[in-house]
C-alpha cells in the first residue's frame, strides 16, 4: 500500500482507518476548486484502499469540490453491482469510470479526472497530445495516452475502453471530453494533473500566437522527461507539493480535515 504524506500524527475521525487518505483527497479536491480546474459538482477523484483496487474513495454526488470534508468521502466497491441502488449512491459516471478504472487497473491507485480548461481545449483540436516546447510539455513527451473514441458520457463502454486504452501511462487526453490522471499516491496523481495543465496552457497560449513554435528534439524532449520522473519520484517534488497545499488549507480551510 502506498505511504501517504499526510502527517501521521493527525488525529482519526472516529477511528476511520482510511482517514489519511480521506485528508489527502480532499486537500487536492480544495486546491484543485482554488485553481478553477474544477466544473460545477461534476468531476471526480477516487483512491484504492484495499489491495486489489476494488474497494475505493470517491467524492459524493453534488459536492463541490471546494467545500468537500475527508469524512464525506464514499467508500464504495467496485465489484458491488448494486452500488447505484444504494442511499447516498455515487454520480452515475463516477461510479462507471473509476469503478472500471479500478476493477481493471489495480495499480492506479489514485484516479483522478477533470475538465480543466486548457486540457479540454487540447482534448478539441486535432493533436496528438503535446509538442515538446517547455519544460513542463517535454514532461508529458511520449508519456500521453489519447483517446479519441468519445461515444457520449461516461457510462457503460465508454468507462470500460478508457481503463484498457491507458495503458502503462499515466495520463489520458480523451478527446471531446478531459483527462485522466492515475498515480501510485493523491500526491504524484495530483502533481501530474497540476502540471499537466500547465503545459497544456503553454501549448495552447504558443499556438494562439500564430508564430512558429520551437520544438525540442526527440533527444532533449526524452531526456528531460527522465528528468522529471527522477525529480518527480525520487527527490520527492510531488510530495513536497502536496505538503505544502495542506500546509495553506491548514491555515486557511482546516475544516476540509474533518
Amino acid at each position: 500500500m502506498p505511504i501517504s504524506v499526510v502527517d501521521s500524527n493527525a488525529s482519526p475521525v472516529d477511528s476511520d482507518p482510511y482517514y489519511i487518505q480521506r485528508v489527502d483527497l480532499a486537500a487536492a479536491f480544495r486546491m484543485t476548486a482554488r485553481l478553477d480546474m474544477h466544473e460545477g459538482v461534476a468531476n471526480h477523484f477516487s483512491y484504492a484502499v484495499s489491495d486489489d483496487g476494488s474497494q475505493f474513495l470517491v467524492n459524493p454526488f453534488g459536492r463541490h469540490f471546494s467545500s468537500l470534508r475527508a469524512s464525506e468521502l464514499l467508500l464504495l466497491d467496485a465489484r458491488d453491482d448494486s452500488t447505484m441502488d444504494k442511499p447516498n449512491a455515487p454520480d452515475p459516471t463516477a461510479w462507471a469510470i473509476h469503478s472500471a478504472m479500478h476493477r481493471n487497473l489495480p495499480q492506479a491507485r489514485c484516479v483522478m479526472h477533470v475538465h480543466s480548461r486548457y486540457v479540454t481545449v487540447l482534448a478539441s483540436i486535432e493533436a496528438e497530445g503535446l509538442a515538446p516546447i517547455d519544460q513542463n510539455t517535454m514532461r508529458f513527451f511520449n508519456r500521453v495516452a489519447v483517446d479519441s473514441g468519445f461515444d457520449g458520457m461516461g457510462l457503460g463502454d465508454e468507462a470500460q475502453r478508457l481503463s484498457t486504452t491507458l495503458g502503462d501511462k499515466r495520463i489520458l487526453l480523451m478527446g471531446n471530453h478531459g483527462v485522466m490522471v492515475v498515480g501510485e499516491t493523491v500526491a504524484r496523481a495530483f502533481d501530474e494533473l497540476y502540471y499537466f495543465e500547465r503545459a497544456c496552457g503553454t501549448y495552447i497560449d504558443a499556438l494562439q500566437t500564430g508564430k512558429p513554435l520551437r520544438i525540442a528534439s526527440d533527444e532533449v524532449a526524452e531526456k528531460t522527461a527522465q528528468q522529471w520522473e527522477d525529480y518527480v519520484g525520487r527527490i520527492g517534488l510531488a510530495d513536497a507539493h502536496l505538503r505544502e497545499i495542506r500546509e495553506i488549507l491548514d491555515r486557511e480551510e482546516p475544516d476540509y480535515r474533518q
